[in-house]
């Protein structure tokens, strides 16, 4: 039986981690309701536009749903996703969910015309859980991590800066691995469901 991985599907890329997930081998589900949540057994949070998601959450009241789900099952940030995981998020503070350990500093490459794609090489680790060799990555707008705490594992790197780290059963790329073709980020939350 395929794992069903929901897709926050209020604003951003959702479509595209959609296609991602299903080239992992898992089965996408939109989720825009807390039913909806209910069903799913790992959850992505998309690129977009992270204030944005926040007023969207709110208004749906998916908050608490969401804060209850992270507390037991896997859950996979991207970009904005990446700054709603964080424990801090800075330029400027927002809330967030703080289910990784992480300080954050959002469009902190720059703005949309400084958006690039680069290949990452990412930690042997990474290579022996899911593939060797370099990993695209395609930055819009992205946040730095500037911190990342004792507990979080770097499993790729970028100018220096942390861009695809764990801890537990969460994963955060500030990147966005659903706009290649290569499912190997994808596979790798899979393997925490």
């Amino acid at each position: 039986m395929a794992k069903r991985v929901g897709v926050l599907a209020l604003q951003g890329d959702f479509e595209a981690h959609e296609r991602a997930i299903s080239r992992a081998g898992a089965e996408p589900v939109q989720v825009r309701t807390a039913a909806e949540l209910a069903a799913v057994d790992g959850l992505v949070i998309p690129g977009g536009e992270s204030t944005t998601m926040l007023k969207l959450i709110n208004y749906m009241e998916l908050w608490e749903s969401l804060r209850a789900f992270c507390a037991e099952k896997p859950v996979f940030g991207t970009c904005a996703g990446a700054i709603l995981l964080a424990t801090e998020v800075l330029n400027p503070s927002q809330a967030s969910f703080g289910l990784i350990d992480l300080t954050v500093e959002r469009n902190a490459y720059g703005r949309q015309v400084d958006s690039r794609v680069v290949d990452l090489e990412p930690v042997a680790e990474f290579g022996d859980r899911v593939g060797e060799g370099p990993v695209e990555a395609v930055f819009i707008r992205a946040p730095i991590i500037r911190r990342a705490g004792p507990g979080v594992k770097v499993l790729a790197e970028y100018a220096g800066d942390p861009v695809l780290v764990e801890q537990g059963r969460f994963l955060v790329a500030t990147f966005h691995p659903e706009l290649t073709k290569d499912s190997r980020v994808h596979q790798l939350f899979l393997s925490k469901i």
